[in-house]
């Protein structure tokens, strides 16, 4: 039945490719003689009906959207990978966030049925039938709590974990005849990406993952001026659904509507790049999916944080690595960004930090002293990618979901403010952070950090300190043992030594007695030799 299915839809899939050109993007790579290119030929015949007036990646998206869920949600992470894709396809793909339509308000009714074991107008007191807004993995309705509180209900799709592993199974299929037969296939690592996809799907499955996320963001951002997260309602939430508090603010794409409520745009630009860093820097706990879809702006100005299926994480070692590597940029100082690669081992053994650096510079110093509308973050970390593979830097996967996060920002802060002078906003904010890890304030918030280990060791200080007196005591008795042991063996190895030297002087003494029989006699052989008379 499986094999049935993935027929089925491999012929759908076929098909729709056909109907938008999609052929078009292994057609390019194809050789312009031999059997290859006559079979290409022969193909461009047999669609030659088609009218494909629209440029090839508006056709992709469109395709995309045609083959359902998943695929848009595929077609949304490849727009991240501007370093694989080019930039016309990745601004297309962008495109693709929400536009995905709802399904029957009955099925969602029914997978909360299921998981919370009573139904919607038991559990709340009034529940919208109809969606707000739909996504690729789930759907949104709105309900109110039975205290009056007004709360946001997403429910997965129902039947998702089967439809992604069979469309899976089919990404992983084309991913592998793209890699072989694409010239360009290996470069792009296909393979990779329906990985990485999958990865991210499965994560998005479960909603209690989900509010587990947005509760830790928003016990990070308690209180901040800047940033809103909904609070969970954990009583109404289970693996297939999630309730929320709901927030009332304005779509951030809807920018006229932000200038008429009063919001200042530019102030809200520099907002977006302080959350980020305060994110990353501060809590090594990021929003990993910030695109316009997930994010609103209250009648205040703050920002409102939707969706945090995706988040990701970084140790101590990664945020210092990116704390010295942005202040560095940010500062002009390519030699240190040079030096922090090698320190961090992400280059081989052996890099020239002078060409290292000089291959930065080339990268970096045409994009200062831009305002953010001349500045393409895709361009460049093109750039920086085909520099890191001449190098054979050493990607690191945890920080590939950053660099998605930081084009995201990159996008809003374009749209909000095209004046934006990222460099000037991030580098006062970089610059107190390092200093609050390598000054005062870092050793205090050590201190504070180590305070529950100081509370169990300051108690146990006299028994350590009374059990390290009695070992001074016991230790001169114990020195004298080991002096004595120390001379015992000092004692055997000089005798030792004493037997070595006699045994020498004897092998010595034969050796030269020996030789002096063997001249002596081969000398007498000699003489007797040269002596006998001629014949």
């Amino acid at each position: 039945m499986f094999r049935l299915f993935r027929t089925i839809r491999l012929i759908k899939i076929l098909a729709i490719a056909a109907r938008f050109g999609l052929d078009e993007f292994f057609l390019a790579a194809a050789p312009a003689q031999g059997f290859a290119a006559w079979v290409a030929r022969q193909y461009a015949k047999a669609f030659a009906w088609r009218k494909l007036t629209e440029p090839r990646a508006v056709r992709l998206r469109l395709a995309l959207e045609a083959l359902g869920p998943i695929f848009v949600k595929f077609g949304q992470v490849l727009s991240t990978r501007r370093d694989l894709l080019p930039l016309d396809i990745a601004n297309e793909l962008a495109k693709l966030q929400d536009r995905v339509p709802p399904f029957d308000p009955a099925l969602a009714i029914a997978v909360i049925e299921t998981e919370l074991k009573s139904h919607p107008e038991k559990l709340y007191a009034s529940f919208t039938r109809e969606p707000v807004a739909s996504a690729s993995i789930a759907q949104v309705h709105f309900a109110v709590l039975h205290d009056g509180r007004e709360v946001a209900v997403k429910v997965l799709r129902p039947g998702m974990a089967a439809v992604i592993e069979k469309d899976i199974a089919l990404m992983r299929v084309a991913a592998g005849l793209v890699e072989k037969l694409w010239a360009d296939g290996k470069r792009l690592k296909p393979v990779e990406v329906v990985g990485e996809f999958e990865k991210t799907l499965y994560d998005e499955l479960d909603m209690m993952r989900e509010a587990s996320n947005a509760s830790q963001l928003r016990r990070n951002f308690t209180g901040s001026p800047l940033l809103l997260v909904p609070e969970i309602h954990w009583d109404y939430c289970s693996r297939s659904v999630l309730t929320m508090q709901r927030m009332t603010g304005t779509p951030i794409s809807q920018l006229d509507e932000l200038r008429r409520q009063g919001i200042d745009l530019s102030r809200l630009s520099e907002s977006g790049v302080e959350i980020f860093f305060t994110q990353v820097f501060r809590d090594g706990f990021f929003h990993g999916d910030m695109h316009p879809g997930n994010i609103q702006v209250a009648p205040n100005g703050q920002y409102i944080a939707l969706d945090m299926g995706i988040v990701g994480t970084l140790n101590e070692t990664d945020k210092n690595y990116l704390a010295h590597n942005f202040l560095a940029f940010f500062r002009r100082d390519y030699k240190r960004v040079a030096e922090v690669h090698i320190e961090s081992k992400w280059v081989p053994e052996g890099t020239r930090i002078d060409e290292l650096e000089a291959a930065i510079r080339a990268v970096c110093e045409p994009i200062f002293d831009r305002p953010l509308k001349e500045i393409h973050f895709g361009q460049v970390l093109l750039r920086l990618f085909q520099t890191s593979r001449r190098f054979g830097v050493e990607i690191q996967p945890q920080l590939v979901l950053l660099q998605k996060t930081l084009l995201n920002i990159e996008g809003l802060g374009r749209d909000l403010d095209p004046n934006l002078d990222l460099w000037k906003t991030a580098k006062p904010y970089l610059e107190r952070w390092m200093n609050e890890q390598v000054g005062w304030q870092g050793v205090i918030d050590g201190l504070k950090r180590e305070a529950p280990n100081y509370a169990t060791i300051l108690p146990s200080l006299p028994r350590l300190a009374r059990d390290a007196l009695q070992q001074a005591q016991r230790q001169p008795a114990r020195d004298r043992e080991i002096e004595r042991a120390i001379a015992a063996l000092l004692a055997v190895q000089q005798k030792t030594n004493r037997r070595l030297w006699w045994i020498g002087v004897w092998i010595l003494l034969l050796t030269i007695t020996v030789g002096g029989l063997l001249l002596i006699e081969s000398f007498t052989l000699w003489y007797n030799i040269m002596s006998m008379p001629d014949q």
